[in-house]
């Protein structure tokens, strides 16, 4: 996988700073004021940094904003970037600022004079969570980041609030790689096989395979994935790291490798892009290996549901009939919405087997969801307001965009069909609603319960701001703050 830029925290020294030939990255507040070292630097380049700092063009910067002295005189560094964060900053602020940092970070690397900023771990963690590429298939030559240095106050306690930070980091960067394989490489079998490979942090993984989900009766499951050569799995990720015997939080992923829409094809253009559609497996699965690095004091199961959606002589066809795990019968009006028959199944199977006290599902399910939010905001729709409120605080807390949409009867009775106990699709108003009331059919009563619709969010066409464009890892911060805030606090 592609790995964080090694970040260190050191004590502060003025000789490091002048003879560091990368680049220096110096912190000041709106009045200008910078630290003891960053005095020294401004020295050295005959005051430079002063004449900046007293022009137009700072008072222009927004806090977390940076600007770049180029090849300035009397020091070795190739350039003096300088970022406007008061020391009041709140931590989102901090992490927009080393998110520009991270953005210009090149192989000769950074020497960020954070010296007593309060905030340089949050600093360090925009960095990282910007100072992202997916390079696997780049066959010439690749220019990786160089290290990055703090010099800081007190390294040994900021680099103790770095530490988890780096755990959710890595956390980001598997999901965001694992949405950006291409389908020929990240088939079920594969992605699988990555997610079993994550025993080794401590996590208990298992992989169901289809004998095992045609004796358990995941046929909606199994119906989406018997038009391709690539057979399906379900891969069960638990840790256990609270109380014995405490019920866990359950995080569930659809995790369509490929979709073609099925027998309901999709247009051409743009189907390059359905090589994301597995991007709420990939954001489970990230949440799973941060718990697991940083050692939660939680009980966490995490459930993707692995298929490819391909149409041919034995794919699934419109107007079919399939019976559920639950035992609901569901007649498929359109094969392209297949991510709502991965997730009833394994929805279904997570309440039987774990009981879990909450459920979030998360799935790039619906294309309206995306004309109703566009790429600002995931669609939240969830059954208990105390637990969805739970989650915006956090998404919040995350900086991670999220906007609560309504359910209810009247949306649910659209999804009435005249042969089965109900469709899977309806018509075009209120999709992304009605998708949501499908699934809550498969909610048992009293299971507080989370959807979260990432068609928006998941990958973006241009970059943002803690990652380039391509997948952006969303929801694997604002999970593991909910797990923090919920079965940690």
């Amino acid at each position: 996988m592609s790995t964080p830029v090694t970040i260190q925290f050191r004590s502060t020294e003025a000789e490091a700073a002048a003879g560091f030939a990368g680049k220096v990255v110096i912190i000041a507040g709106a009045n200008g004021a910078i630290g003891p070292v960053s005095r020294k630097i401004n020295r050295l380049t005959k005051g430079a940094l002063e004449r900046f700092l007293s022009s137009p063009a700072f008072e222009k910067m927004k806090p977390g904003d940076a600007a770049e002295l180029a090849w300035p005189a009397g020091i070795a560094a190739e350039a003096v970037q300088i970022l406007r964060l008061d020391r009041q900053a709140d931590a989102l602020t901090a992490r927009k600022a080393g998110a520009a940092v991270g953005k210009a970070l090149g192989a000769s690397g950074a020497l960020v004079l954070a010296e007593g900023h309060p905030k340089a771990a949050e600093i360090a963690y925009g960095l990282a969570l910007r100072a992202y590429d997916f390079t696997a298939y780049r066959t010439g030559e690749v220019t990786s980041p160089g290290e990055v240095t703090f010099l800081v106050a007190n390294p040994e306690a900021v680099a103790a609030q770095a530490t988890a930070h780096a755990a959710v980091t890595e956390g980001v960067f598997f999901t965001r790689d694992l949405t950006n394989e291409p389908a020929n490489i990240l088939t079920p079998v594969d992605f699988a096989a990555r997610l079993a490979a994550m025993q080794e942090l401590g996590l208990d993984v298992e992989i169901l395979e289809p004998e095992e989900l045609k004796k358990l009766g995941m046929n909606t499951l199994l119906g989406v994935a018997q038009g391709s050569a690539n057979p399906p799995r379900v891969v069960v990720m638990q840790w256990n790291g609270g109380a014995k015997g405490d019920a866990p939080l359950a995080l569930i992923g659809k995790g369509v490798t490929f979709d073609t829409g099925g027998i309901s094809i999709k247009p051409a253009a743009g189907m390059e892009d359905m090589t994301g559609d597995m991007g709420g497996a990939g954001v489970v699965s990230g949440v799973m290996r941060a718990l697991a690095l940083r050692k939660a004091k939680a009980n966490v199961v995490g459930i993707v549901g692995l298929v490819e959606n391909m149409p041919d002589g034995n794919a699934q066809r419109p107007g079919d009939v399939v019976k559920s795990m639950k035992g609901d019968t569901i007649e498929v009006i359109n094969t392209d919405a297949e991510g709502r028959l991965v997730l009833a199944d394994v929805l279904w199977y997570v309440q039987e087997r774990f009981k879990p006290v909450g459920m979030v599902d998360l799935a790039t399910l619906t294309g309206a969801m995306v004309v109703a939010l566009g790429h600002e905001n995931t669609g939240v729709f969830s059954n208990d307001d105390t637990f969805c409120n739970a989650f915006l605080k956090a998404a919040k807390a995350e900086g991670e965009g999220a906007w609560r949409m309504p359910l209810g009867e009247a949306y649910d009775a659209l999804l009435k069909s005249r042969i089965a106990d109900m469709k899977n699709v309806t018509g075009r108003e209120g999709g992304a609603i009605t998708a949501a009331c499908f699934l809550q059919r498969f909610v048992k009563p009293g299971t507080p319960w989370i959807h979260l619709d990432i068609a928006g969010t998941a990958s973006l066409k241009s970059d943002s701001t803690f990652a380039p464009k391509g997948a952006t890892g969303w929801g694997v911060r604002t999970l593991d703050r909910l797990v923090q805030d919920l079965c940690e606090g």
